[in-house]
């Protein structure tokens, strides 16, 4: 039989191991969001930068001709704005796949009606934000805003 001392000691190096799996997992949830809240721009490989902007695009009304990733592992990447719509998402046939884990697989849309480009919300998880404000229906874009769906950033240029 197992002495009352050896219970007890059992007892308390199952509790300090608790303790030490509660405060590793405070630890990297911490991490996650403060890494989350900075924006940091990340290095991106020469064949990603590949995607730019194609020869024919041409300016709407306000002047802007092509989406650019800011921020991400995308950074760098531009897609020209033709007056088709511009899918953004997980899904392998959006015209903007991103690879990020806060995004959903169809995430947002960016139109463009009478010259002016409109980004929506298409019913995403995580949200979409244009500057500080979350998209809760579509809403017109201007030149040089940040759009970030998760913890990629990008602008009309």
């Amino acid at each position: 039989m197992t002495s009352p001392l050896a219970i007890q000691l059992m007892r308390f190096a199952f509790l300090v191991l608790l303790w030490l799996f509660v405060w590793g997992m405070v630890r990297v949830i911490r991490g996650e969001l403060q890494s989350s809240g900075a924006r940091q721009v990340q290095s991106v490989p020469k064949a990603r930068r590949a995607r730019k902007a194609v020869p024919d695009s041409r300016p709407s009304r306000n002047g802007v001709s092509q989406l650019v990733v800011t921020e991400g592992s995308l950074a760098g990447t531009h897609v020209a704005l033709t007056g088709k719509p511009i899918l953004v998402g997980r899904a392998n046939d959006s015209t903007l796949v991103l690879t990020d884990d806060y995004a959903s697989t169809r995430h947002a849309r960016i139109s463009e009606t009478n010259g002016v480009w409109y980004l929506e919300d298409l019913g995403s998880t995580n949200g979409t934000y244009v500057g500080q404000s979350k998209v809760d229906r579509p809403v017109p874009l201007e030149a040089g805003v940040a759009i970030r769906i998760g913890r990629t950033v990008m602008e009309l240029r």
